[in-house]
């Protein structure tokens, strides 16, 4: 790592501190390009439904890089939707739990709404398409 920083991960056979993980690190700007809501809501489902995935399980899950899947459950530790515990009992130290808090279950919800409004949105546009197609393509058949 540049510079001599040790990050929360950086230390091998020290206890990493897990606390860490749990805030933006003072070097890393706000200025992050915007998240999708369709990214942060797959972490967040996939987290919910099992807390122990590791972010290489997450990012293969969603088809994301893992770049991608740490950038996006980084922001949501940094807006507070999700905080990080390592498993006390675990031969793997380096395992960690995500686990949602009440902000992440709530955005999740919120999100969650959104999303299958813009989804319907979208099929009810789509089949409207569909059956003016129908309709051009059957004027079509009986003038020939």
């Amino acid at each position: 790592m540049c510079g001599g920083r040790r990050g929360a991960l950086d230390s091998p056979g020290s206890r990493p501190n897990v606390h860490a993980l749990n805030r933006r690190p003072s070097f890393i700007r706000k200025t992050n390009p915007p998240l999708t809501d369709s990214s942060q809501l797959g972490v967040l489902r996939l987290l919910d439904e099992s807390p122990s995935r590791s972010q290489r399980e997450v990012a293969h899950a969603l088809g994301m890089s893992l770049g991608k899947a740490n950038y996006v459950l980084r922001a949501l530790l940094d807006k507070g939707l999700v905080k990080v515990q390592n498993f006390r009992n675990s031969q793997n130290k380096r395992a960690y739990a995500y686990l949602l808090t009440p902000e992440g279950v709530t955005a999740k919800t919120e999100l969650t709404r959104h999303f299958l409004a813009r989804k319907i949105e979208e099929y009810d546009a789509l089949r409207l398409e569909i059956e003016r197609l129908r309709a051009e393509n059957t004027g079509d058949a009986l003038e020939d």
